[in-house]
């Protein structure tokens, strides 16, 4: 039956106590904190967790929780068809708010800001209200739903190995903790470190450090490097030159007896290599355009010239270049790297579509740096996901969808990986609406409190039709 009208008018009378629940638990602090007893990811998601099992219990129900790290809420003690898997951890708060403060949560002009309000608190909460609709319309279900969420998403997902090591993967999983309409189909990863040695050769000019991005899935905005054995004003003609190639700039900086390099391009996420311009490979661009002396160092460098060259997001250096329908093109960042006189360890951030295995891609990569001296680790690439669009859950979804906000639902394939990704019949859906942005993980984050309540309708639509 179709329960779209009581679903609405619930959510019409209650979605002022929704909001508050959102702001009373985003009023939490729950970054990622040092392990503590009872606490292992620190003391701010325990208290989230916690705080979410007093709002459960609230409502009438019970929340059991796994290794203090998850939570669960059933609907009922019927079988469990359908979860719905968010997260109470949320990314630092960093500086630079204005609307408010991160942890002070306020409504203004239709938005309800504060960190974690869109990414995932609010959408988590919202899961939990739909659960609460089903149950006080006194719906009749054969089957129960479940509102799961863990504390850890943002670093890993180190808490969902202690729910899955109790419970098994439910018929049907749902993460709200994207956008709509549905996300069903999410590029695997390849992130392996690769590194050559050497014995120092003091033959000038020679490279003697260089350093590019801090995390392995950015792409540097900036990359580093210290030159002995030439001057600043010989350098100058050449950074001209490779600009014009690049269009990265280089700074140069004389400092004890060595010009230090600063190359200047623009950051962007690994995901999305094509918004940036590569600091790290335009440098090694410029390296190998001045005249260093001859030695197992400079070919290094002109190894990796080869194989990451500048502009090539698309791994097609080092022989791995693929697409296909579903899932688009792979993509490559050169993220990391540590040069020092003896040798330089590296890693690169790539993005594999469904068409990735381990023979064309992993066993690739690791044949084309070894015919360059260069040795890899032992990392394993991380599979692609896909759920069939024809799938029966995914199709309930976007007809929901459709139903309740008018437009046409369709499948997405994206570079990122969800919370849903190991899951054999998990999708992404929500809570964000086709152009909005949220400002997840900057300042002022926000969700759009009617994009809020519109799920919440429709996570109830969900629950009833899968559990009838």
């Amino acid at each position: 039956m179709n329960y779209e009208q009581e679903i609405k008018a619930y959510f019409d009378q209650h979605w002022f106590e929704v909001m508050r629940d959102v702001a009373r638990i985003c009023s939490i602090n729950s970054e990622k904190m040092p392990a503590k007893e009872g606490m292992p990811f620190g003391e701010g998601p325990y208290q989230a967790l916690c705080e979410f099992g007093e709002m459960a219990k609230e409502k009438g129900f019970t929340m059991k929780t796994y290794g203090n790290a998850v939570g669960a809420v059933d609907l009922s003690d019927a079988p469990r068809q359908l979860d719905m898997l968010a997260h109470l951890d949320v990314v630092p708060a960093g500086e630079g708010w204005t609307i408010t403060q991160p942890f002070d949560v306020i409504m203004k002009d239709g938005k309800i800001y504060g960190r974690g309000t869109a990414d995932d608190k609010g959408p988590a909460v919202v899961a939990l209200w739909a659960l609460k609709c089903v149950k006080d319309l006194g719906i009749p279900l054969s089957r129960s739903a479940r509102v799961v969420v863990g504390t850890d998403e943002e670093c890993g997902s180190g808490d969902l190995p202690f729910y899955y090591a109790e419970e098994a993967e439910a018929p049907m999983t749902f993460s709200p903790d994207a956008e709509y309409p549905v996300i069903n189909t999410e590029k695997g990863a390849f992130r392996p470190e690769f590194f050559a040695k050497w014995e120092e050769d003091s033959a000038l000019p020679r490279v003697t450090s260089m350093s590019g991005s801090l995390k392995m899935n950015v792409l540097p905005g900036k990359a580093y490097a210290t030159i002995e054995g030439m001057r600043v004003d010989e350098m100058a003609k050449v950074a001209e030159e490779v600009t014009e190639k690049t269009g990265v700039k280089y700074l140069l900086e004389e400092a004890e007896g060595a010009v230090r390099i600063t190359a200047v391009g623009e950051g962007a996420h690994a995901a999305s290599p094509e918004k940036g311009n590569n600091a790290l490979t335009a440098l090694i661009e410029y390296l190998c355009a001045l005249p260093l002396a001859a030695s197992e160092a400079t070919s290094k460098l002109s190894a990796l010239k080869k194989l990451f060259p500048h502009g090539d997001s698309w791994g097609k250096g080092i022989g791995v270049a693929m697409q296909d329908d579903l899932s688009g093109v792979l993509t490559l960042t050169f993220s990391m790297m540590n040069w020092t006189k003896t040798g330089f360890t590296g890693q690169f951030d790539s993005r594999v579509p469904v068409c990735a295995n381990d023979e064309n891609m992993k066993e690739v990569v690791r044949m084309n740096l070894a015919a360059e001296g260069i040795a890899i680790d032992e990392s394993e690439m991380i599979p692609p996901h896909h759920v069939s669009g024809e799938s029966p859950f995914v199709k309930e979804l976007l007809a929901v969808y459709e139903e309740y906000t008018g437009q046409k639902g369709e499948c997405m394939a994206i570079g990122g990986g969800t919370y849903v990704h190991h899951l054999e019949n998990g999708v992404a859906f929500g809570c964000a609406m086709p152009g909005t942005d949220n400002r997840m993980h900057g300042t002022d984050e926000f969700a759009v409190i009617e994009e809020l309540i519109i799920s919440a309708k429709m996570f109830a639509q969900i629950i009833i039709d899968l559990c009838e």
